[in-house]
């Protein structure tokens, strides 16, 4: 796939960056009330601010979930208006509304890839789509842009039963490389990229897979909110790093084995135990059980507020990203890179296919063995003049540049769709 510096192909260079007036319905795999932020509820706030309706749909609750006696907090909420089948719909601003669906799914994913799994998942996307229906008919909904972020159970037949004027499906993360996913994923996903009218992705390494199975796949890169992420701040040290020495080498987000190599942040702090290695975000089992723990210049500060972050990242002389190289997060956008280059930090990181990006204004390392070295490179060549260029091309990746390359994708496939 031919593929240009503004992210989109050159031949929809001349279809107007701009969208307004659409009714527009999103799926997704996170609720809105989840609170942590996420690429699609920023996109659908884009789509409202942008003068088009949008009908945020909550991911539906499997029977499995619905009978579950521990609920978290905002699934309990959406499990009791499906008890009562009231308030279903709800504003949220002007133009923009959440539903929550009020069919309960079968639990499907444990299945064999059969005819059985797919007759159940048919069912359960009929029901899917007829909470769909009746809220877009009451909102008066017309010839509504379907927006499926990445849930490819739930939307695998939605083309067919709600006929959209127009199918979007948005590749944002490899979940076919997942335990949990993978079974049915690995067969289910491709299908769906070819018979959506338009696949997006936030890398240039998915829109290039995509494009294997769909010739109209693109790339419209990723857009970042980096207002608290200001490296002039002034803010206060947190307590709990205080005590803790220089040379900081540090990481922010969260501690997943399936993505962060382990080795490399125990042949860091092996290696130099003079640095301070400092890790913020939650943890999994795998690092909750680790011998990192036992290891005194790593210090493990635990899940923060995501306005905190950037007083913590201050405070590193060196940020991390010690990924593994896998499938997973091969074509994987690295949000935090953006934080960290925003917050004028040096930044050491794992190459990967997403990394390309970012090649220029980071120390990217082949192997666990040349973490050392990086960072030590990092620590003593990192200037002014590299600080800037990071901090400027962070900046560049803003919603609104992802936005236009969406809405000009979106205009060119309609203007392709209404010729035919």
């Amino acid at each position: 796939m031919e593929l240009v510096a503004d992210g989109i192909k050159e031949a929809e260079v001349r279809y107007n960056d701009s969208l307004e007036g659409r009714d527009i319905v999103i799926i997704g795999l996170q609720p809105w009330y989840y609170e942590i932020g996420s690429n699609c509820k920023n996109i659908a706030t884009y789509f409202a601010k942008n003068n088009n309706r949008v009908l945020y749909v909550d991911l539906p609750i499997n029977r499995k979930t619905f009978l579950s006696k521990n609920k978290k907090a905002g699934i309990a909420m959406h499990c009791e208006v499906i008890k009562t089948k009231k308030d279903e719909i709800r504003q949220l601003e002007s133009n923009m509304w959440e539903l929550f669906p009020t069919s309960v799914i079968e639990s499907i994913n444990f299945l064999p890839s059969s005819s059985i799994f797919t007759a159940i998942n048919y069912l359960n996307n009929k029901r899917f789509a007829k909470n769909i229906k009746d809220a877009t008919r009451k909102l008066g909904f017309k010839n509504i842009i379907l927006f499926n972020d990445n849930d490819i159970y739930n939307g695998y037949f939605l083309k067919e039963l709600l006929q959209p004027s127009l199918y979007i499906y948005y590749f944002r993360d490899f979940l076919q490389g997942y335990d949990y996913w993978k079974k049915h994923t690995t067969v289910l996903e491709p299908k769906l990229i070819a018979k959506a009218d338009l696949v997006v992705a936030n890398s240039t390494y998915y829109a290039e897979y995509c494009s294997g199975y769909n010739p109209n796949s693109h790339y419209i890169g990723q857009g970042c909110k980096l207002d608290l992420f200001n490296p002039e701040s002034s803010a206060p040290i947190p307590d709990d790093v205080r005590h803790i020495e220089k040379s900081v080498i540090g990481y922010v987000g969260a501690l997943d084995s399936v993505r962060l190599d382990l080795k490399i942040l125990e042949l860091i702090a092996r290696s130099h135990p003079e640095w301070n290695i400092i890790l913020v975000g939650p943890e999994d089992d795998v690092f909750l059980n680790s011998s990192l723990h036992q290891i005194n210049n790593i210090h493990f500060l635990g899940r923060k507020s995501i306005d905190l972050l950037p007083d913590y990242i201050r405070t590193f002389d060196v940020c991390i990203n010690p990924q593994l190289q896998n499938i997973i997060t091969r074509g994987n956008y690295p949000l935090k890179i953006d934080e960290y280059l925003a917050m004028g930090k040096p930044v050491v990181a794992t190459r990967t296919k997403a990394m390309k990006l970012f090649e220029a204004h980071t120390f990217l390392a082949d192997s666990p063995e040349d973490y050392p070295a990086l960072i030590t490179k990092a620590l003593n060549e990192y200037n002014q003049h590299m600080r800037q260029e990071g901090i400027d091309f962070a900046n560049s990746h803003t919603w609104e540049n992802s936005m236009k390359a969406l809405f000009s994708s979106i205009n060119a496939t309609l203007s392709t769709k209404t010729s035919i």
